[in-house]
This record gives structure tokens, sequence and C-alpha cells, in this order.
């Protein structure tokens, strides 16, 4: 009697140190030890969520979307080069937009979230399962990427042309909110993988902002690809932090705190080394920026601040158990908090004299950490991690293949006509004996095994 009750008392214990240290946990944990990011940085962020927000105006002179008090005021109308609507793209991807932004220097194209009320944007969603697409030695959803790739078929010669146009100060951007990230991180990819279609644009100047980002590839690609790919996480956002599916996450929105809680007791006795090594785990990609605007038993919103980092362990592992789970997924909260953070940054930026050289030292540090990380990624024996041997990480405009698998597609000569993203997919698979794809690197060392 006395040992039955010894143990009902220790499970209960157990059960409540749980309890409370899942409860109490909160977003900012995540980032806790992360520098803060600099203005300079940060800069493009708030910029770029109301480039997306504007796919949700088809009149920007009578916006219904804009962000109060602020509007599209550094959203000029004229630099819409191109909409594509519903009507246009059917069921193969969300909406989106080119846009040139002759202020700042940047083409941009922006994808739009997912729309609750439409099954198009959850076919692409349901278009996955664990393990079903290979790419560049890793692995990616793979009805994103079609969707990625459907979206480069079209626009392709547009992208180029304007590049032509506007010259080499221009920087092509990539950005989207929510399914619009996960696709605009995947293009990013086969962009840098490509550039040859681009007329050989600098791996510098391709840059990607995903917002509410989607786990869309996996943890070697997300650090190899952190000097080009940068994620925006509004505090305990729900989705960058749940490695279940999207289709299952999506298909099960109207029980979401149900799933969410299930999630974390899963994960709970899950160890992290068995979710390195599986390498058909998708995370959140490339550089990450954190805003956090709230504290532990603090009611409200403080001012928010940002973290910046390239984490391989710890990457939002953790599912916050909060009432702003979803709201902080809101594109129009984070453009608000983005914009009060960049405000603040420049104020105490203007308090202290900054030293001469400090664009520099930043510059540098961002090459440093992102060699960082990929040893890291190395050391922790993540699945089919870069070799940093093999990667260049290019921060002077260079445009020499980082890779094999980069060179294999941008050395090829330049085909005339429509640029087919097929033809890249054929050069960076091959098929097995049983008709399986396999990355060309991996089977030339299954051959010599």
């Amino acid at each position: 009697m006395s040992v039955s009750c010894g143990l009902e008392w220790v499970v209960c214990l157990g059960c409540t140190r749980w309890a409370w240290k899942r409860l109490t946990y909160i977003g900012a944990y995540d980032s806790e030890t992360w520098p803060p990011a600099s203005p300079g940085e940060f800069e493009p962020v708030p910029r770029l969520c109301r480039v997306v927000l504007a796919n949700y105006d088809p009149d920007l002179s009578n916006p219904k979307f804009a962000p109060p008090g602020r509007g599209y005021a550094d959203v000029d109308p004229k630099g819409i080069v191109k909409r594509a609507t519903y009507d246009d793209v059917g069921n193969r991807c969300p909406p989106y937009l080119v846009y040139v932004d002759e202020a700042h220097k940047e083409i941009v194209l922006a994808v739009r979230g997912l729309n609750l009320v439409r099954n198009a944007d959850y076919k692409v969603l349901m278009d996955n399962k664990l393990g079903m697409q290979m790419f560049d030695g890793g692995y990616v959803h793979h009805g994103l990427l079609k969707a990625a790739q459907y979206i480069l078929e079209r626009e392709t010669e547009t992208l180029r042309g304007l590049l032509r146009r506007y010259g080499p100060e221009y920087k092509l951007i990539f950005t989207g909110h929510s399914l619009g990230s996960g696709i605009a991180a995947l293009m990013t990819v086969l962009v840098v993988n490509n550039r040859k279609e681009f007329d050989n644009i600098p791996r510098n100047r391709i840059k990607c902002y995903a917002l509410a980002p989607a786990r869309c590839m996996s943890l070697n690609l997300a650090v190899k690809y952190a000097d080009v790919i940068n994620s925006v996480v509004l505090q305990d956002d729900f989705l960058p932090r749940t490695p279940t599916p999207l289709e299952y996450i999506f298909g099960s929105i109207f029980c979401l705190p149900c799933l969410l809680f299930l999630i974390c007791l899963r994960d709970t006795f899950k160890q992290d080394k068995r979710k390195f090594k599986d390498p058909r785990r998708l995370y959140a990609p490339g550089r990450m920026y954190h805003i956090v605007e709230r504290k532990f038993c603090r009611c409200g919103r403080f001012p928010p601040e940002v973290r910046t980092a390239i984490p391989v362990e710890g990457r939002f592992e953790h599912v916050v158990l909060s009432c702003s789970t979803t709201s902080d997924h809101a594109i129009a909260w984070i453009e608000r908090e983005s914009q009060k953070a960049l405000e603040l940054m420049k104020e105490s930026e203007n308090a202290m004299a900054p030293p001469p050289q400090q664009k520099m030292e930043r510059l540098q540090s961002f090459e440093e950490e992102h060699k960082s990380a990929l040893q890291r990624a190395k050391t922790l024996d993540v699945p089919h991690a870069a070799d940093l041997s093999e990667e260049e990480i290019q921060v002077d405009g260079s445009t020499t293949p980082p890779s094999d698998t980069h060179s294999e597609t941008t050395t090829e000569p330049k085909s005339a006509g429509r640029t087919s993203w097929d033809e890249l997919m054929e050069k960076l698979f091959t098929r097995d004996e049983d008709g399986k794809l396999v990355v060309k690197d991996m089977a030339r060392e299954i051959a010599v095994e």
C-alpha cells in the first residue's frame, strides 16, 4: 500500500513539474542568449511587410488593409510592375506581386499568406509527406517547392529584364508571409543555385525575408543558406515552432490549441539528438530575427526588441502555450511591432556615438557567424551538413559557385527562350535502381560503396 502511494506521489509530482515548465515557458526564452540586431540589417523588415500587405489591396489609392497611421506611404503604386491574382495562378500558388522600389534600389517579389477560406492554398500544403522531396542534399516541402518553381517559370523573364534595366546596384528580394514565406525561401534557393539565368547575379545581391516562416527545409539547408535567407518571428508565433507537417496544422486549425498541447506532450519525451539525426525533419530557414515584446508574469506588451542569430540547436523547438500564439502570426501585428522595434533601435543608436568601423565589423561578424553555424552543424553530425571547406561564404560580390551542385547548375550554357526549372531539378537529382529520386552527390556515394 505504501509503495503504491509513493509511486502515485512521484507520478503526480512529475506531471506537476512538467505542466509548470510547459505553462511558464514563454517565447522570449528561445532567443535569450542571442545578440541584439542592428537597425541597418533590420530596416527592410517593416517595409517589406507593407509590400506583402499590398497583395491584399488591389487599389492602393483606396486601401482597406493598410497599416493605420502609416498606410502605404513607402509603397509607390507606380512601382508595382505586375500583379498575379487567384484568376491568374489558379490552384498552383498564392497571389503575388512584383515591385520595384527605386528609393531603396530593390526588385521585390512578394507572396501573400495562406487564405483560410480558399481550398487552393490547402492543396499546396497537402502536397507533401515526410521525406517526400529531396533537394540540394537535404529535404524540402514538396508542395511549396512546386509553387516556387511555378512562380519562377512565370516570372524569370520579368525579373531578368528588370535586373538588366536597373543595373547592378539593385538587389533581388523575395519575401512572403506564412505559406508565402516558405515559397519565397525555396525560390531563393532555386535562384541561388541557378544564377546563370539571372545574368550571373552575385549571391550577395539575392535576399529573402520570410515573415512568420513556415518549416520548409531540413536543418542542413536552413544553415547553409543563412547568408541569403532571413526569417522574422514575432514572440510566440506557433508556425515556426511546430514540427508537425503543415498539412496537419492547417487541416486542424479549428482545434489548434488541442494540437499544440499534444505536440508539447510528445516533444517532452523526444531527445534533441533524435531530432538532429532525422534528416527529413523540416525547420524555419536561414538567419532568425526574433521580435520579443512580452515577459513572464507581466501583462501587456513591452517595447519590442529584436534578437538575431543562426541557431543550430534550439531553433524554435518548443511550442509555446500562450493566448497569443495565433495573433503573433498575423502580418499586421508583425508589421506594427517590427516598425516599433526599428524606431527604438534607431533612437538608441542615435543616443550613442558609433565607432567609425562599425559597419565593416558587423559585415565581418555575419561571415564569421555563418561559418560558425556551419561548423556547429558538422560537430553535431547534422545529416548532409554542408562542408565548410566546400561552402563559400560570399560578402564581397564574388560570383564563384559555392559547391559542386551549384557548379553543375551554373556552368551550363544559357538556354534560349523561356527558362525551364524542370531542367534544374534534373541536374540536381538522379534515380536509383528502385526508381526513387536521389541527390546526385548521394548517388555517387552509393555507387562507390
